[in-house]
């Protein structure tokens, strides 16, 4: 069954499962065991075995993301001992005096921290959860503008691991072509033109509508769903002396010290011989964040993070020694929900193939784009529609830039205006994927970030990504159409569409908010 449709059957079972029982951790662990038990011929016991072994194989290249994670719950734990976060709480609800303020700080926020998707999300959602508890703003609603500011942000940014991921996928000057896609990313830029459209026109629709006004109404930010994975920490008790500037320091410092990891390993570090090597130093920044592990960086960064800020607490005296170290425990249960789920996610992606290997879902795929023979004109929505599949499928944007990015430049050569708009379709098509899907890396710690119930984010985000998604594939069959006018008029038309549609889907939405209320 390698290098067939059926590779993709693990993650099918899984994400259907997913979403009719709710119960992610069986269903993610179903899905691998179909397709170990394919791999393996039927022989279960054989099935166990390259279970088994797919699991650490993963697990043990994704360490330094764990030990990243681990160390992002230790310090949420920290902040909240220390008094800052709720100190912080306290500032921002006297600063910030109406919902749609708190949700676009919120994505602001967001914005800003575009280095890496991970931090992102886990970042974001342990500073602003608490001023948004206060505003009455449910979960659901967090967790989606946490996500739909992780992703697109970092998806449009040069100096970022996602833009580090891209640019290796891609011929020659890599960087150039990768900065040469953002104008032409319809569906980052427009989610975050959405995300924003949200907070200032003060409108939803379907069931995140309904998760607000639960969450208004009675206070319930969790609009009825399974609160479970609500963090370990939620019950410490805050130092009363507290300040603000013990939260805003310390995400200061993790924010300087992540930097500094990635322009360590991409700068400095010669990973061959575990040496700082002179002679292969990077040009310059960028280069340098081009060529830096994100992994590792933020393993790294968070760590040395993690030490100067343990010792900030204790200088300033709003947490002991025996306080940071009892804190370990509790950052690390706090985590176990993302770990353990991420762990079966990026599992099920191994044991499909989505880089190569096992069921080989990545030779599929080429297979069979490389003897389509659709108009040259429909290649971006075609890219972004099949991007968007597969990332749904294996929960990965990563692993559908390495296989589809290859084969759009193979097939329309050069870095030609038809080739930048196909390869921009492919990685907004992509990361919409990686928004609906239940098993993807950055949704999951998008729920874990705003310590939402997982399967309800899946849920609330799906119709406001699929609303964008569409628009942006009709997009581009007109910046197809027209791309012979060359580079910059194409572009130009292709956002007059985008944004004309959008502007009528948010009046027909809004008009349809009114007449169900009336």
């Amino acid at each position: 069954m390698e290098g067939t449709l059926w590779a993709f059957l693990p993650a099918v079972i899984a994400i259907v499962l997913a979403l009719v029982t709710k119960q992610v951790y069986v269903s993610l662990f179903l899905g691998i065991f179909v397709g170990a038990m394919m791999y393996a011929g039927g022989n279960p016991l054989k099935a166990m075995f390259t279970l088994y072994q797919v699991m650490s194989e993963k697990v043990g290249s994704n360490t330094p993301i764990i030990v990243f994670l681990v160390v992002l719950g230790i310090l949420v734990v920290l902040m909240q001992k220390s008094g800052g976060a709720k100190a912080y709480g306290d500032w921002a609800s006297k600063k910030i005096k109406s919902k749609s303020g708190v949700l676009a700080a919120t994505a602001g926020l967001g914005c800003l921290i575009f280095v890496d998707d991970y931090f992102n999300c886990l970042t974001v959602g342990s500073v602003m959860r608490p001023v948004t508890d206060k505003f009455r703003v449910s979960r659901a609603k967090l967790a989606y503008i946490i996500d739909a500011t992780a992703a697109p942000v970092c998806i449009i940014a040069p100096i970022s691991s996602w833009a580090a991921a891209v640019a290796g996928e891609l011929e020659g000057d890599g960087l150039m072509v990768f900065i040469k896609t953002i104008p032409f990313n319809v569906y980052a830029l427009l989610t975050l033109v959405m995300v924003f459209a949200l907070c200032f026109f003060k409108f939803d629709f379907g069931k995140m509508k309904r998760n607000m006004e639960i969450a208004e109404a009675t206070g319930d930010l969790h609009a009825g769903a399974d609160a479970s994975d609500e963090e370990a920490s939620s019950g410490i008790a805050a130092n009363p002396k507290g300040k603000v500037r013990h939260l805003v320091i310390p995400v200061l410092v993790l924010i300087a010290c992540c930097i500094g990891g990635m322009l360590y390993t991409g700068f400095f570090y010669n990973w061959d011989t575990g040496l700082i090597d002179k002679e292969l130093q990077s040009a310059n920044f960028i280069e340098a964040f081009s060529n830096c592990d994100a992994g590792m960086s933020l393993a790294i960064g968070s760590t040395v993070a993690l030490v100067i800020i343990s010792v900030y607490y204790m200088i300033a005296r709003v947490v002991s020694f025996k306080e940071i170290t009892g804190s370990f425990t509790d950052g690390f249960k706090a985590m176990v929900p993302a770990i353990l789920i991420l762990t079966f996610a990026w599992s099920i992606s191994g044991i499909m193939g989505a880089k190569g290997g096992y069921l080989d879902a990545q030779a599929f795929v080429e297979a069979n784009l490389a003897n389509s023979a659709f108009p040259q004109f429909l290649f971006p929505a075609i890219f972004f529609i099949l991007a968007g599949a597969i990332a749904f499928s294996t929960g990965t944007s990563w692993g559908t830039f390495g296989v589809l990015v290859p084969i759009a430049v193979t097939i329309l050569g050069g870095s030609g205006t038809m080739a930048v708009l196909t390869v921009s379709a492919t990685l907004g098509g992509a990361v919409f994927g990686d928004h609906i899907s239940p098993i993807s890396d950055t949704t999951i710690l998008a729920s874990a970030g705003a310590q939402c119930n997982h399967v309800d984010h899946v849920n609330t985000q799906l119709p406001y990504a699929s609303l964008v998604a569409g628009i942006a594939a009709i997009s581009y069959v007109v910046a197809g159409l027209c791309v012979n006018l060359g580079s910059v008029l194409s572009c130009v038309i292709m956002w007059a569409t985008a944004l004309a549609l959008f502007a009528i889907a948010v009046i027909v939405l809004k008009q349809l908010g009114k007449k169900k209320n009336a």
